[in-house]
């Protein structure tokens, strides 16, 4: 593969669409996103930011698991794992369609968005899936402006598009009213998943789930992510107060605490006039440093030869019982309990 070069990836589909080419659109990233093309119409599209096929069958309860994944075995190397499907029985063409359909459209919107973006056309290249619909390239790049718009009229703010979905601390007013999807969504967040992780996760479409999260956004209930910072400017990271304090660790501490202190003085330091050397300045007493001494309980006078009382003088603790009289003491409680 030759080393792909910085296009637009919409121009460079409608190019591909035009000399009737077969092969895969690849896109980098991030979320970056694969176009097939067989005869310069699309066939099939994925990325990273999107649900595929098999996750939205799986994740929707059409399909099981270990359904899918036979066919993928059997079919994957041939390109017929869609066929596979039709001919066992496992779904219908419609459905098959429809859902190819809606896979293709959202990852193709992740795929093409970028304005710019690495690109590179893999020649011959089909996918495992097999031929199951055809759409006109021009068709897909249109829809893919489309939805970029809609969603800058949600609220625009791309950054929700990628970054971790944190669901805000306090709502913004009394009473909120949101869908059973948007309900569902800031259910399942956690403040570590990613939309294009909701979407993997709820079986839901990668397109879908970024225009319930604008919404969202733009209800208050979601916290928004920190903008990006342009390339090639250094990211500063704050580092962290130490554990414990409530002011800069490097600050002088006040008098009468553990840290260092710092000495006043109000009037001429003596014995700097006459030579002698200044006094040692001495540490507050902790005990003092609120201006009220602190002493020691006095104890009541005893006779002579009295014990001195228990809380004073505590009693030597008895020795440590043997391994045998524990057992015995384990023996007579058991004992005692079946009675």
């Amino acid at each position: 593969m030759k080393q792909p070069k910085s296009a637009a990836p919409g121009r460079l589909l409608t190019q591909v669409a035009g000399g009737r080419r077969t092969g895969a659109l690849i896109v980098g990233g991030p979320p970056g996103g694969t176009v097939y093309v067989v005869d310069g119409q699309v066939t099939y599209a994925e990325s990273a930011a999107a649900p595929g096929v098999g996750e939205l069958l799986t994740a929707s309860g059409r399909l099981a698991p270990r359904t899918w994944q036979a066919a993928l075995d059997a079919g994957s190397s041939q390109a017929t794992v869609g066929r596979l499907l039709l001919d066992q029985g496992h779904i219908t063409q419609g459905e098959l369609e429809l859902c190819v359909l809606g896979a293709t459209y959202d990852a193709a919107y992740f795929a093409l968005s970028p304005a710019t973006a690495q690109v590179d056309f893999l020649d011959g290249a089909t996918h495992w899936l097999g031929p199951v619909v055809r759409v006109d390239a021009a068709a897909i790049t249109r829809e893919s402006r489309r939805r970029a718009r809609l969603l800058d009229e949600i609220f625009p703010y791309p950054q929700l598009d990628t970054e971790v979905v944190v669901p805000a601390t306090r709502p913004p007013r009394e009473r909120i009213t949101m869908t059973a999807a948007q309900w569902e969504l800031l259910v399942h967040s956690d403040g570590q998943r990613t939309p294009a992780d909701l979407a993997q996760l709820l079986g839901r479409a990668g397109y879908a789930t970024i225009q319930e999260l604008r919404r969202l956004a733009a209800a208050g209930l979601l916290e928004l992510p920190a903008p990006r910072e342009p390339a090639g400017r250094p990211t500063f990271v704050r580092l962290p107060r130490a554990r414990g304090t409530a002011v800069d660790i490097h600050r002088p501490a006040v008098p009468g605490t553990d840290g260092p202190t710092v000495p006043i003085v109000t009037g001429a330091r003596p014995g700097l006039a006459s030579g002698d050397p200044p006094p040692q300045q001495r540490r507050p007493d902790p005990a003092t440093a609120n201006g009220t001494a602190y002493r020691q309980p006095r104890l009541a006078r005893r006779k002579p030869g009295a014990k001195l009382p228990k809380e004073v003088a505590a009693e030597p603790a008895p020795p440590p019982a043997s391994t045998d009289e524990v057992l015995l003491k384990r023996i007579r409680t058991a004992l005692r309990a079946l009675r």
